[in-house]
């Protein structure tokens, strides 16, 4: 895990007494609300409908116990006993007074933690795979690229005031766990004769308009990452468009100029920055890939599990995925109970979580785009154990990637966005849906809930997905299927007509039993529905 320098360490504290400073002018009615907007937005603080929410960079995802316990602490403190985790890796406080957020702001501080960059038109939270160093298919630690990239791009300045928000992924697995080709820009690492570079995707996205990312190269060498980078922003940062925020995005840019006008102007700007000697020494991506060093596995430990409770062969079955150190496992965390808001942990799970982390998975934990958290290296020995604990505080679903397994944005309960709510739907499908045995019969099906067309619960990406719109004043939900974020990406057509929040859970009920009529051997629910198309399933929902 990456540690601060003084260098990081003194950058986190000034912007602490810098926003103090300004909070303290606007209480004082020295800066308007027009004044402050865009200085509380550098510090990830948004005005929502009923309160401030403060959005928290967790760079790609990765968290030490410590880290997460200062979480939980703030969460009692300052908000109402809980945190929401986001589908950036983030984490959002959304009952924060604006007189305490310099004092989280300072408290985050001191555990190597800030808001900066997690809102604003610049370089947002860069992503990752949340079993990067620990999954056995990967062809390197995508890890330290995130971080030199998460370097490279805190405080740039050329790139601090883009035409919109920018969004970068890094992966290094065929299986996709980041939905990387809908970002602005995604990395795959790959190796080429042995030597290890990155496939580069520009111009994915979702919002009002999404479009799944092309490949603008086959090969970028680790050593020239950050000059390609470069080129790519600059060329988008000199003609994306800044009159209209709607198609001010990177996507609508390599789709107005073309993939092949793109990709040339990328490479006649990156000729250029080649010369200019940006890219940093060899030495420092070495210096930060110690950082992400294996830690210090046991060996020889037994493989076996005892799986002689039978709720407990459940969850393992379905929350635990293979680890490449014999021995150890991962842990998936599920932040869905049935009847709970997803995403959201109690101050009390996010403790739980730390100390679990810090016992039992070499004081190491990640938060995933689905929503929940992983505990990376865990002895497959400890299994049992963290299960029981998890039971105690309500985090033992065992809903990886079922149908409950939902991810949701806050929606109109708290965003000033949103045209529907998200909440109260993802909950009333839940309820549904309820039954293990009726979760597991339909297998791998993802469901995602955006409450409004920006689509932060990436409904376009979801086996199901679901848009909440505003019908003259009346909540309405749009149906779409057959949209993944996964290796196999695509985005989701809509059925038809929108439905009422109980008449599309209805229609949730007729796609998905229409589905197991009609799967054959194998089949996930995504697979089905690409072979029959959307005939079936919209006659199935309208009759």
């Amino acid at each position: 895990m990456y540690r601060y320098d003084s260098y990081d360490q003194s950058i986190v504290d000034a912007r602490v007494d810098e926003f103090r400073d300004q909070v303290q002018r606007r209480l004082t009615g020295a800066l308007t609300e027009d004044q402050f907007k865009p200085l509380r937005l550098m510090n990830g603080l948004y005005l929502q409908l009923h309160a401030y929410m403060l959005r928290v960079a967790i760079p790609y995802g990765t968290l030490s116990g410590k880290q997460m316990r200062k979480l939980g602490e703030i969460a009692a403190k300052y908000d109402k006993g809980y945190g929401h985790f986001t589908t950036r890796q983030n984490l959002q406080y959304n009952w924060i007074k604006l007189a305490d957020a310099p004092d989280i702001l300072a408290e985050l501080a001191t555990v190597e933690m800030h808001a900066i960059q997690t809102s604003g038109n610049c370089i947002r939270n860069i992503s990752s795979d949340q079993y990067a160093g620990v999954s056995a298919d990967e062809v390197a630690d995508p890890r330290p690229w995130a971080e030199l990239l998460r370097q490279w791009s805190s405080f740039h300045p050329e790139f601090t005031y883009l035409p919109r928000k920018f969004k970068i992924a890094v992966i290094a697995s065929d299986d996709d766990r980041a939905a990387m080709r809908l970002h602005d820009i995604g990395l795959k690492l790959v190796s080429k004769d042995g030597v290890i570079g990155a496939e580069v995707y520009a111009g994915g996205g979702m919002g009002r308009t999404p479009m799944v990312a092309p490949q603008i190269r086959d090969f970028v060498a680790e050593e020239e990452i950050i000059s390609y980078l470069e080129a790519c922003l600059r060329v988008y940062n000199r003609y994306g468009r800044r009159d209209n925020k709607y198609k001010a995005r990177i996507k609508i840019l390599v789709h107005e100029i073309g993939v092949e006008e793109y990709k040339r102007q990328v490479e006649e700007e990156f000729a250029h920055m080649k010369q200019l000697g940006l890219n940093p020494p060899v030495e420092e991506l070495a210096r930060i890939r110690a950082f992400f060093a294996n830690p210090a596995y046991e060996t020889g430990l037994n493989e076996a599990i005892d799986r002689a409770d039978p709720a407990f062969a459940l969850w393992v079955d379905r929350q635990v995925a293979p680890h490449k150190q014999p021995g150890y496992a991962i842990v998936n965390i599920s932040l869905k109970p049935l009847t709970g808001i997803p995403g959201d942990a109690s101050a009390e799970q996010i403790e739980l979580a730390a100390s679990l982390a810090e016992q039992y998975s070499l004081d190491e934990l990640r938060v995933t785009h689905a929503q929940n958290l992983v505990l990376p290296h865990v002895k497959k020995a400890d299994l049992y154990a963290i299960w029981q604990q998890l039971e105690e505080v309500g985090l033992a679903e065992a809903n990886l990637d079922l149908i409950t397994d939902i991810i949701a944005c806050p929606g109109l309960d708290y965003c000033a966005l949103a045209n529907a709510r998200s909440i109260p739907l993802a909950q009333k499908i839940a309820q549904r849906f309820a039954a293990a045995e009726r979760q597991a019969e339909l297998g791998e099906l993802k469901l995602k809930i955006s409450g409004c067309i920006n689509a932060c619960g990436h409904h376009h990406a979801g086996h199901i997905g679901i848009l909440g719109v505003d019908r003259k004043g009346v909540e309405n939900f749009q149906l779409s299927l057959g949209g993944s974020g996964a290796e196999d990406t695509s985005l989701g057509q809509i059925t038809g007509p929108g439905f009422s929040e109980d008449g599309v859970v209805d229609a949730i009920e007729k796609v998905t039993d229409l589905y197991l009529a009609q799967r054959e051997s194998g089949e996930r629910f995504l697979d089905t529905y690409r072979r029959l198309g959307m005939k079936p399933f919209k006659e199935a929902i309208y009759g």
